[in-house]
C-alpha cells in the first residue's frame, strides 16, 4: 500500500462522511497503524493537492485539507462500487465509447486505466463498453484531451459473450475466491477490542478489496455465473467490515480530536 493509496481510502471510508476535510496532523494520526511516518503522509498530502484532489483549508484546529468536487465525484461513484450502493438493474443496453483516435502511449495507458476504474471494459484499441454510464466519463475523456462518441445499445447476440470478451471473468472469479482465502485467517484474528489494531486491519481489507474495481464493472447478476465466487467474496468484505465499525469509527473520532497514537509525532 502506497501512502497516497490510503489516503485516498481515508478520505473515501471515512473523512468523505465527515465533511472531507482533516488537518495534516490528524491525517498523521490516521495513516499511523499502517505503517506510514510523517514524512510520506506529507509528501502524499503535496503530491495529492498537485494532482487536483485536495485542496489547503482553514480548519478550526490549523490548517487542513478538504476534497475538491473532483475528489468527491471520484469517491462517491468508488463507494458506490465497493458497498455496491448502486442499484443493480440493468436494461439491456450497454453503454459504448468509441474514441475518436488512439491517443500517446502515456495518455493512452492513463485512458485505459482510467476507464476499467469507471466499469468500462474494451473491445478493440478504441472502443469500450460498461452495462452503465459513469458520470465522471466527460471528466475524464476532457481531462485526457481525448474526443469519443458514446451511446447506449443493444449488443446483437448473447450478452454474456460480449461481458466475456470485455473482462476476464474466470480470472477474476478465481482472484474473489482467493481474497477470501487469504484474507480469512488475518482479518478474524481482529476482534476489534484496539481501535487502533481495528482500523489497520479494517484499511488494509479496504485497500485490498478496492483493487477489484479496477477489474470489475458490476456486471448484473444475469451475466455472470450462478455461483459467482464475487458475490461470496462480497458477503465476506461487508461482514468484516462492519464488525470492525465500531472500534474504527472510535480511533477516526479520536485522530480528529487529537487523540490517536501518532499525536507526539504530529
Amino acid at each position: 500500500m502506497r501512502a497516497r493509496s490510503a489516503l485516498f481510502d481515508v478520505y473515501g471510508g471515512h473523512l468523505r462522511a465527515r465533511g472531507g476535510a482533516a488537518t495534516i496532523a490528524a491525517l498523521v494520526r490516521l495513516l499511523e497503524p499502517l505503517d506510514f511516518a510523517a514524512p510520506a503522509v506529507r509528501t502524499a498530502v503535496s503530491r495529492t493537492v498537485r494532482q487536483g484532489w485536495l485542496r489547503p483549508v482553514r480548519l478550526p484546529d490549523g490548517p487542513g485539507y478538504a476534497l475538491t468536487p473532483r475528489a468527491e465525484r471520484r469517491l462517491d461513484e468508488a463507494a458506490a462500487r465497493i458497498y455496491r450502493t448502486r442499484p443493480s438493474t440493468w436494461d439491456g443496453r450497454w453503454h459504448v465509447v468509441v474514441l475518436e483516435e488512439l491517443p500517446g502511449r502515456d495518455s493512452r495507458e492513463r485512458l485505459a486505466s482510467s476507464l476499467q476504474l469507471l466499469g468500462y471494459g474494451s473491445l478493440g484499441p478504441v472502443t469500450w463498453v460498461a452495462p452503465r454510464p459513469s458520470p465522471e466519463l466527460a471528466d475524464l475523456l476532457a481531462a485526457e484531451e481525448v474526443a469519443a462518441s458514446t451511446f447506449h445499445g443493444e449488443h446483437d447476440g448473447p450478452d454474456t459473450a460480449l461481458a466475456a470478451k470485455a473482462w476476464d471473468l474466470a480470472t477474476l472469479g478465481g482472484d474473489y475466491a482467493e481474497f477470501v482465502t487469504s484474507w480469512a485467517p488475518a482479518v478474524s484474528a481482529v476482534d476489534g477490542s484496539a481501535p487502533a489494531e481495528a482500523f489497520g486491519a479494517s484499511q488494509r481489507l479496504l485497500h485490498s478489496w478496492r483493487k477489484f474495481l479496477f477489474r470489475d464493472p458490476g456486471l448484473p447478476r444475469q451475466l455472470l455465473p450462478e455461483d459467482w465466487p464475487g458475490r461470496a467474496a462480497a458477503a465476506f468484505f461487508d461482514e468484516h467490515t462492519a464488525r470492525l465499525a465500531p472500534a474504527v469509527d472510535e480511533y477516526v473520532d479520536a485522530c480528529l480530536t487529537g487523540g490517536g497514537r501518532a499525536e507526539s509525532t504530529a
